[in-house]
């Protein structure tokens, strides 16, 4: 089973750079288990088609989210219902969730597109997951705020719980 974890996002732009700085930790921490990769995509949005393109039989994307009140709260995760800066989501993303017709820049990163394209560039959507994080800030800036940065944590424990879901039906 291939695993892949993406940081997305710009650490250019403050609380963007969520994803990235999610997978950094995660990269640096060691304690994955076998078969995961996590790549810190940033705004690389082709270089991830093409990766997916390669055969992911489980994504984990890791990204800066908007507070969405249609989105229902995860009572773990959102104490405030999910619309303050650091609420986390985890969110299942299905393929008919996508839009196909969507537009894919080959400069920029726009994970809903990416994944929207898939099919028409020859592969398939994996089982996906996003692991967002509201931000407070996405001005141009380096470093995250500091509710986004307390909530690393518990990205972070959210993310290795989707991989031991996931990279425990192999054993």
């Amino acid at each position: 089973m291939t695993v892949l974890v993406a940081g997305v996002g710009n650490m250019f732009l403050r609380d963007d750079g969520f994803g990235p700085e999610v997978a950094r930790r995660l990269a640096s921490d060691g304690h994955l288990p076998p078969g995961v990769e996590v790549v810190d995509y940033g705004i690389r949005g082709m270089h991830l088609a093409y990766d997916l393109l390669a055969g992911v039989d489980v994504l984990v994307l890791v990204d800066a989210v908007p507070p969405d009140s249609a989105v229902p709260p995860n009572p773990v995760t959102d104490g405030d219902g999910g619309t303050s800066p650091g609420s986390l989501r985890v969110l299942r993303i299905r393929s008919e969730d996508l839009d196909g017709g969507a537009s894919l820049d080959p400069h920029g990163m726009d994970p809903a597109a990416v994944l929207g394209k898939l099919r028409t560039l020859g592969g398939e959507v994996p089982v996906t997951y996003v692991v967002g994080c509201v931000p407070a800030d996405v001005t141009e800036g380096i470093g995250l705020t500091p509710p986004v940065s307390a909530a690393l944590p518990g990205a972070m424990a959210a993310v290795v719980s989707l991989l031991s879901q996931h990279t425990s039906k192999q054993t």
